[in-house]
């Protein structure tokens, strides 16, 4: 009887007790099930962006110009700090740096020099600059086998995303902070006269003055955007900074180095730099979207067209415009010549014209104001 009551008993164990682990298992929170990392394994938040720093990092430059400024009928000379990063172009030799123009702007090439992470120094050999979109381009004199970065996708940034900025504020070189993508698209922002170009990505990460023309890079160490400016009412860091998508850079540095200059598209229309909820009430609309016409110039490719003064331009060939600075963007990248068709919101009803995109060279001289 022995023989055959222990094990019965033992198998009676064995199942209450496996019944009772997965009934246990069920309450056990997800993170004791599951099997823990490999030590090596860069998992970690601060091993991803050590990773990175020890990747990008000796690609960031700090940049020096020397300027001559005017005020009050004198002359003196003037230092700019800001910063840079190392790249490389398909179809040309070297390497370069991608910076901001107003770094470098009105600086002659011998009166720049560029101070890598590994103390070397070299002076601007050619420079190249896109005042509108407040990119620049630098060519080094004696520059070879340098580290460069890897140029990424801008459009497939997220808001929410963690990203690194590298670069040099207040003159202290290699300064590496963190944050989030706070926001995409942001164009709201005053930047002087000559950035008519505005498209940002708005981070948190700490930028102060010198950080300008740095990276801002994503955890896989790729350039997303080029640190241009913040928001500050005292100069320094306030959480809210600005940079160039990458991808706009691209297309900026390719026309340069191509060409020596970058080929724009426009129709001729001046926009209200405000669409507020009331201003699309009054016009009979449901959302303050659009680009709200203020002025049509004569002899233009608006005025041809037919837009009017008080349209809200809706959509271009189907894309949504959202703000009067998409359009400006949307079109600025359009070759002179190409036919588009927008579709606008007139006197409570929508309409459809037909435009053909001009060259924003020649419509500048056009639109520049008869002495």
């Amino acid at each position: 009887m022995k023989r055959f009551v222990l094990p019965l008993f033992l198998g009676c164990c064995s199942f209450l007790g496996g019944l009772a682990a997965v009934q246990f298992g069920r309450f056990v929170p997800t993170a004791w099930a599951q099997p823990t990392a490999p030590l090596g394994e860069p998992d970690r938040l601060e091993e991803r962006f050590e990773r990175v720093v020890r990747k990008v990092g000796p690609c960031v430059v700090a940049v020096e110009a020397v300027k001559l400024a005017h005020k009050d009928g004198k002359t003196k000379t003037v230092e700019e700090s800001g910063s840079g990063v190392l790249f490389r172009q398909n179809g040309q030799q070297g390497a370069f740096v991608l910076t901001n123009n107003h770094v470098i702007a009105e600086a002659e090439p011998r009166q720049i020099t560029v101070s890598l992470a590994d103390d070397r120094i070299f002076t601007a050999a050619r420079v190249w600059a896109d005042p509108e979109s407040d990119v620049a381009v630098l060519q080094l004199q004696g520059a070879d086998n340098l580290p460069v970065a890897v140029l990424g996708d801008s459009d497939g940034v997220r808001v929410g995303q963690w990203v690194l900025a590298i670069g040099s504020p207040f003159g202290l070189n290699q300064t590496v902070t963190h944050g989030i993508i706070s926001a995409r698209e942001r164009g709201q922002i005053s930047l002087g006269t000559s950035i008519r170009i505005k498209d940002f990505l708005q981070t948190d990460a700490a930028i102060n003055p010198g950080s300008s023309g740095g990276p801002l890079l994503n955890l896989d160490g790729e350039v997303i955007g080029v640190n241009t400016a913040i928001a500050s009412n005292t100069g320094g860091n306030s959480g809210v900074a600005f940079s160039i998508p990458i991808n706009m850079a691209k297309r900026v540095v390719r026309q340069l180095l191509e060409k020596g200059t970058v080929s724009r598209g426009y129709l001729g229309v001046q926009t209200a730099s405000s669409f507020e909820a009331a201003d699309a009430a009054k016009l009979g609309l449901d959302r303050a979207q659009g680009a709200w016409v203020e002025t049509v110039y004569p002899n233009t490719p608006a005025a041809e067209a037919g837009l009017r003064s008080n349209d809200v331009i809706l959509a271009l060939d189907g894309a949504p415009v959202r703000t009067d600075n998409s359009l400006i963007n949307v079109v600025s990248g359009l070759p002179a010549g190409q036919r588009i068709r927008l579709q606008v919101w007139r006197e409570r009803k929508t309409i459809t014209l037909d435009a053909v995109v001009g060259d924003w060279a020649q419509g500048q001289v056009r639109l520049r104001p008869k002495p």
